[in-house]
């Protein structure tokens, strides 16, 4: 797995994006969609077999849940996260044929995924992707729960209210 230009240009884009979400937050711009809103439930979906593009996404939900604009509506929001498709190999403690510097992103990511855990954010991988891209169930890592179909979550987590976000 290479990493080049497109990813330079997606760590570039989401550093924006963290940069703008920061801004926001400093200045505590009140959001007009918050408005009457008692409670926040999202499920997040991603499937993106980039290292770096799951981290910066991974980065950007977890800082979504503790942002003050979303703990000012609910002290305590909602927030599952979904792992389907090739991210799977990147949830992973088996690293064998990352490059170090992609072995570094992972570890980044697996620690990112613990501080999620700790905080309380669900973390979901669907086992039909785990098998079809090869990954070694027993090696997934430990915070995450195995679902069959993370398809069938997702739907179950929409019929329930939760708003998604897919990060593709």
């Amino acid at each position: 797995m290479k990493t080049g230009a497109k990813t330079t240009g997606l760590t570039l884009f989401f550093a924006v994006c963290f940069l703008c979400v920061a801004a926001s937050n400093a200045f505590s711009e009140e959001y007009k969609a918050l408005k009457g809103v008692e409670s926040i439930k999202a499920v997040f979906d991603i499937g993106s077999g980039n290292p770096q593009f799951t981290a910066s996404m991974l980065n950007l939900v977890h800082d979504t849940f503790k942002d003050k604009n979303i703990t000012a509506v609910t002290k305590k929001p909602v927030f599952v996260v979904v792992f389907s498709g090739p991210v799977t190999k990147l949830i992973s403690t088996d690293r064998a044929g990352f490059s170090p510097e992609e072995q570094n992103i992972l570890k980044k990511i697996a620690d990112t995924i613990s501080k999620m855990s700790k905080d309380g954010i669900r973390l979901e991988v669907c086992s039909l992707a785990v098998k079809a891209f090869g990954v070694n169930a027993s090696t997934v890592l430990p915070e995450i729960k195995h679902v069959n179909n993370g398809w069938i979550s997702l739907i179950g987590y929409q019929a329930k209210g939760y708003s998604i976000v897919p990060a593709y």
